[in-house]
């Protein structure tokens, strides 16, 4: 064989691989994606039938130009909120903007926060997940699509390719009800299996306050919170505030988002880094993290002011610092010999550090001290606060 040949032949080869490589068929798209899918009906409730009938007609089973360039499985556009990577594509209208993601897994997490989080969508989640009939003619009455055959385009999809098993997977897994992972039961998220009648809306979820007529009624220790109850997402939460998903997951020292699987107070607005009070009794069943919750405290520091770790357990009745009082006793010497430890008295001054729209006049009434005090123990020479500012609030 001549050389040219053999060249000739490796440059064909090469081009027939690539057309193979890139060409999927609906079984390798189901194949490929149904995991995601799966991992994402237990994250937020979409059941993974819909999401892959979904995925299926909106990417033209993975071979799309949009999603070849975006990484766009559900031909979401960018809407007014979205922020991130956008790529511009002819659907509706000649350029319109889509979303665009690092990978498929990150499209398939936006879907289903986007279909959580967004108010129309609110009624499709009272459905049982094997509803899926239900689920295709509610996304086209949402308006999730202009094609007027798209319901019966999802349902040809899942009868065809028997994608119903694939919810019925999900729903019967173990482990649906915790996240893996160490700490997160603790902090009341969890995976609520989808057929769980509990998953609500927001505007469902947030309970009444009976002392709401009392100003101070929705702050702890001085910042914003909430009662949320069991089935409340997160993300709706961040939206229905007008609060970044990550910087809520923050205000209530949480590194992954999710449905509550339980009652829970969320802050709106980031915790103090101390408290009113100097010390707090735990109660039976509360683990550091209710603590820190309870007392408005960020976990980080209430862990930092008892030498305490997050996998720490603290028995009922253990007295644990809400403030830096103490924390050190410094070392006496005589001689460069040690001889013994001074007594040093818990007088640490109280710190405040300042929030959105937060005024001297609310930081004096929720520490019980006078507008006068707080300017004269802070040096301030007017009333003119900054987000972040350190305030002493008592002597």
């Amino acid at each position: 064989m001549s050389r040219k040949l053999f060249y000739l032949l490796v440059i064909v080869a090469g081009s027939f691989a690539k057309v193979t490589a890139q060409t999927l068929t609906p079984v390798q798209y189901i194949e490929i994606y149904k995991g995601l899918a799966i991992k994402e009906m237990k994250r937020m409730g979409v059941p993974a039938a819909i999401t892959l009938a979904q995925g299926l007609l909106e990417t033209e089973s993975g071979n799309s130009d949009l999603v070849k360039k975006s990484n766009n499985h559900f031909g979401i556009k960018c809407k007014g909120t979205w922020t991130a990577e956008t790529v511009y594509h002819d659907d509706d209208a000649a350029g319109e903007c889509f979303r665009s993601y690092k990978d498929a897994e990150a499209s398939y997490r936006d879907h289903s926060n986007y279909l959580r989080g967004t108010d129309r969508y609110a009624f499709l989640f009272a459905l049982q997940p094997t509803d899926y009939k239900g689920w295709a003619n509610g996304l086209r009455k949402a308006g999730y699509a202009t094609n007027p055959q798209y319901p019966e385009i999802l349902i040809k999809n899942i009868e065809q390719y028997n994608l119903e098993q694939y919810t019925i997977e999900g729903i019967k897994e173990e482990g649906d009800t915790v996240i893996a992972g160490k700490n997160k039961a603790d902090k009341g998220i969890a995976i609520i299996k989808a057929q769980d009648k509990n998953i609500l809306p927001l505007s469902d979820a947030v309970k009444n306050n009976s002392s709401a007529t009392n100003e101070s009624a929705n702050f702890i220790n001085g910042c914003k919170y909430m009662i949320a109850v069991k089935g409340t997402s997160l993300l709706a939460i961040a939206s229905e505030n007008d609060i970044d998903l990550n910087k809520l997951l923050s205000y209530n020292d949480m590194k992954d988002d999710g449905i509550l699987i339980s009652d829970q107070v969320i802050f709106l607005q980031k915790k103090s880094n101390t408290s009113k009070e100097d010390f707090y009794k735990v109660q039976k069943q509360e683990s550091l993290y209710d603590v820190a919750q309870k007392n408005g405290i960020q976990l980080k520091y209430l862990l930092k002011y008892n030498d305490l770790t997050e996998n720490s357990l603290v028995a009922a009745g253990t007295q644990l610092k809400l403030n830096p009082v103490a924390l050190k006793q410094p070392v006496a010497k005589e001689n460069g010999k040690f001889v013994g430890i001074y007594a040093v008295p818990a007088t640490a001054k109280k710190i405040h550090e300042v929030q959105p729209k937060e005024g001297l006049y609310s930081i004096a009434k929720n520490y019980q001290v006078s507008v006068q005090q707080l300017r004269e123990w802070n040096n301030l020479a007017d009333d003119n606060l900054k987000v972040g500012q350190q305030l002493i609030v008592s002597k």
